[in-house]
């Protein structure tokens, strides 16, 4: 786990203020025990994650797809190729949302805007660090080029247990 106190407070509190603001029928679903901490959300998404990202088309239409979510100190972290239409869509129009769902039992949901970055940059070095944790071959699929990655900076995020006994099972998958 890379978060940091900071890092969890911060988190906690975005997903305190998401849930302030759900309306009746998301609220029957994600009642308070059903919750995830940011504590524990932390935990459950290390590693590689797939992210259902959802972008937009020029023609306002929305596009999904699975990419590979990389949860870093608190933020979902996705790449993709140059050339991508994910990163054309995120260039132009950088509202994305984006969800990982386990079966019944578990889902993140987050609502925001993607932001790239420059995974080579000093201040990305923790980032890099981690994707060369979770990627050791990172390096040499791409041959010393950077493929595209951005964050999502979150307006809304939801994590949603069905019961807390799951948490334990999802550690490590």
């Amino acid at each position: 786990m890379h978060e940091t106190p900071a890092d969890l407070a911060a988190l906690q509190r975005l997903l305190d203020d998401s849930y302030a603001r759900i309306g009746t029928h998301m609220k029957s679903i994600h009642t308070p025990e059903r919750r995830v901490a940011a504590s524990d959300l932390a935990r459950v998404l290390r590693g590689v994650r797939v992210l259902d990202l959802a972008t937009v088309t020029a023609k306002c239409e929305p596009r999904v797809g699975p990419v590979d979510g990389l949860f870093f100190r608190g933020r979902f972290y996705f790449g993709s190729g140059e050339e991508s239409m994910r990163f054309r869509h995120v260039r132009s129009r950088p509202q994305v949302s984006a969800c990982h769902t386990i079966g019944e039992t578990f889902a993140t949901i987050v609502h925001g805007r993607a932001v790239e970055i420059d995974v080579r940059a000093p201040e990305q070095r923790g980032f890099l660090d981690y994707v060369h944790e979770v990627y050791p071959d990172w390096e040499q699929w791409y041959g010393g080029s950077t493929p595209p990655y951005a964050w999502i900076d979150p307006a809304a995020m939801y994590a949603y247990a069905f019961e807390p006994s799951v948490l334990e099972g999802l550690r490590g998958i």
